[in-house]
């Protein structure tokens, strides 16, 4: 991680392949997302570092990402976390040389990678938050996933108010450990889906799992396999978290059906591919399903916005 603290801001380093505005489209997919605000070139996002919020501006010029401390002035090891997140948040350890060498050649990556050139897989650092948007999306369309995910923020996470606006942070495990499943299903979650994110934040409160333990594997299949041992995970949310979380290259979700319909448009097909399809297209790819899959996902966007 490249970044220098300033009085009332940090500044980050990224490497060469980094296009902010791509990100920054990417995260302005959806209007019900409650967790960042985007302005004017600039993103706003409120995080919590060791109890205290912490709303930061984030903005690029040039190759520098700026981070100016809205409220409060976070300590030397806030500005560190803070740096760590955003870092991790923009996968910004990834060097994507390879990637765009192998995407060039490739009939169905290569006009993606070239209108999105600098775009990274913008992840979820946060374990719980990883894990309760996979489950959050299983079975529904985006939007309504969007807005159940709303509900969840807005009833049980952390805000504050600035300039006249609200800006909210992830509900904490530690809070829905100890809410009811009727009090999910009060936001139209159905019972399996309160009970799947209830039980996953108690798993944590428990530490019967953790990040830390997780990334000790030091293996991505034993941590699938470990994630799939909870209840509501199955390979596709397993594979998701593998993506967001834990920056797994190689983490293909061929049961996604977003992934699917970007294949069929991309591709012009007149019927989704099969599973066995994809994985013949990805053998090309190998080592970089996931940015393959990302860039797909991205021009679904395009193609509905």
């Amino acid at each position: 991680m490249n970044w220098k603290n300033h009085d009332s801001y940090i500044e980050l380093y990224p490497p060469k392949e980094f296009d902010f505005k791509q990100c920054l489209d990417f995260l302005a997919r959806n209007v019900q997302e409650m967790l960042h605000k985007i302005k004017d070139g600039y993103l706003i996002k409120l995080l919590k570092i060791d109890e205290e919020m912490i709303l930061c501006k984030i903005e690029a010029e040039h190759t520098v990402i700026k981070v100016e401390f809205l409220s409060g002035k976070p300590s030397y090891e806030g500005r560190e976390a803070i740096a760590k997140y955003i870092w991790e948040w923009f996968d910004l350890d990834q060097n994507l040389e390879e990637f765009y060498n192998i995407a060039s050649e490739d009939k169905l990556l290569s006009p993606l990678v070239k209108r999105y050139y600098g775009l990274r897989i913008v992840g979820m650092p946060d374990l719980f938050e990883s894990l309760v948007w996979a489950i959050i999306g299983q079975q529904i369309n985006l939007n309504f996933a969007y807005t159940l995910k709303k509900r969840f923020v807005k009833a049980f996470g952390e805000s504050i108010i600035f300039e006249n606006e609200t800006y909210w942070v992830f509900p904490s495990y530690d809070k829905i450990a100890q809410i009811e499943v009727e009090e999910l299903r009060n936001h139209q979650f159905t019972t399996r889906k309160a009970e799947y994110i209830i039980g996953i934040a108690k798993a944590m409160t428990t530490n019967e799992i953790s990040k830390e333990a997780l990334l000790n594997q030091h293996d991505f299949e034993k941590i699938k396999q470990s994630l799939m041992v909870l209840r509501g995970v199955g390979a596709w949310s397993a594979d998701y978290v593998l993506m967001k979380c834990f920056h797994d290259n190689s983490s293909y979700p061929v049961g996604d059906v977003g992934l699917q319909n970007a294949f069929k448009s991309n591709l012009g097909l007149d019927r989704k591919p099969t599973a066995e399809e994809m994985y013949e297209y990805a053998k090309a790819w190998k080592g970089w399903e996931a940015y393959a899959t990302f860039y797909l996902w991205r021009s679904l966007s395009d193609k509905t916005t």
